[in-house]
């Protein structure tokens, strides 16, 4: 599980398709505090650790996951990335629960300045927008975003300048596409209302 708050931005050094795509991301942690098999969020897709060095870690992509997410068209050597370890028991909940299961991706359509922030707006998937509801919460490419405004499948969210400082998000332009995970607690309510 984790938060949706970003703690390192990583970049992409290499890929390599192996039956599986097999991606190597420099990273500011510490790798001699991460462990064979732990998962990290990246760009908001769990993803587990299957090789380590002095200021890296490598992971395996599957096929399915390089299909549901922006990996398989955005990943390139170079690109940047929003980094999240696994949440710790006693850890500060700062953003909402997230799993780095993403849903879809949801593409930018609009951005502009509004103030010091920017506001956003992007179009999700038809099966997904009826899970993103005002005021309620979204990962975006790993990121814990409050939604604005809701309508249709287009929704708004903002960035402040702090985010767009420590994230990627300060990279961010019309045409984008980017990881959608919803709200687990939204998808229970629509369960429920099923039955």
């Amino acid at each position: 599980m984790f938060t949706g708050i970003i703690t390192d931005v990583g970049t992409v050094t290499k890929l390599e398709q192996e039956g599986d795509l097999r991606a190597r991301i420099q990273t500011g942690y510490d790798t001699s505090g991460i462990d064979m098999g732990a998962s990290i969020a990246s760009d908001g897709v769990c993803l587990t650790v299957v090789g380590l060095g002095d200021d890296w870690y490598e992971v395996q992509i599957s096929a399915e996951t390089v299909a549901k997410t922006n990996l398989g068209q955005h990943w390139a050597e170079g690109r940047r990335v929003n980094l999240e370890r696994a949440l710790k028991v006693g850890d500060e909940l700062g953003g909402h629960i997230v799993s780095g299961h993403v849903d879809g991706v949801a593409e930018i359509i609009e951005m502009k300045d509004e103030g010091d922030s920017t506001r956003v707006t992007l179009r999700a998937p038809k099966e997904l927008a009826r899970f993103i509801a005002q005021k309620g919460s979204v990962a975006l490419n790993g990121t814990s975003l409050t939604v604005n405004d809701v309508d249709g499948c287009d929704f708004g969210i903002n960035f402040i300048p702090h985010t767009k400082e420590v994230t990627t998000w300060g990279d961010a332009k019309v045409g984008d596409l980017v990881n959608l995970e919803i709200d687990t607690l939204a998808r229970y309510v629509a369960r429920l209302n099923e039955m």
